[in-house]
């Protein structure tokens, strides 16, 4: 029989390694520059369409890598796009049918992009801004694009893969 105290504090020791080894790349990601919150908004607004923020939650992962739908065709207003949250992933339609699909980490220091508005996709940290069309940086500081990742349209719902 296991005494438990000895497992209330084993768990505790790798609920702790387990915490500093995720937290530490988060805190140093976002941890210089300007001040700023890492937090993420979910807005998915762009040219006047109002779409509903949050993400979907069928399944996503970080990767993008998604069991199910994310979303329907119909939630990504044409111009503009989707944050995701939860999956980290951005889903866009720069025009009519054309849907892409990013990671929604920032490639200048990790934080999660914030909204989507007149054609780009901004991130609220630093004021890096990326193409709806293609994830390249239209305003710096970022000097490296979004990772693209593949949207695929069936049945009028959204899928995304790494």
């Amino acid at each position: 029989m296991t005494d438990p105290a000895r497992t209330t504090s084993r768990r505790a020791m790798v609920g702790g390694i387990l915490g500093v080894g995720v937290g530490a790349p988060l805190l140093a990601a976002c941890g210089s520059g300007s001040s700023g919150s890492s937090g993420s908004s979910g807005s998915g607004t762009s040219g006047g369409s109002g779409s509903s923020s949050g993400g979907s939650s069928n399944g996503g992962s970080s990767s993008g890598g998604s069991s199910g739908a994310i979303a329907k065709t119909s939630q990504i207003p044409e111009g503009g796009g989707k944050i995701f949250d939860s999956e980290r992933v951005v889903v866009t339609q720069p025009a009519a049918s054309e849907f892409k699909a990013f990671s929604a980490i920032c490639t200048h220091q990790g934080c999660i992009v914030t909204k989507i508005a007149s054609g780009d996709i901004e991130c609220g940290c630093h004021g890096s801004r990326f193409s709806i069309k293609d994830g390249s940086v239209v305003n710096g500081p970022a000097t490296q694009p979004l990772p693209a990742l593949t949207a695929t349209v069936k049945g009028g719902e959204i899928t995304v893969s790494g």
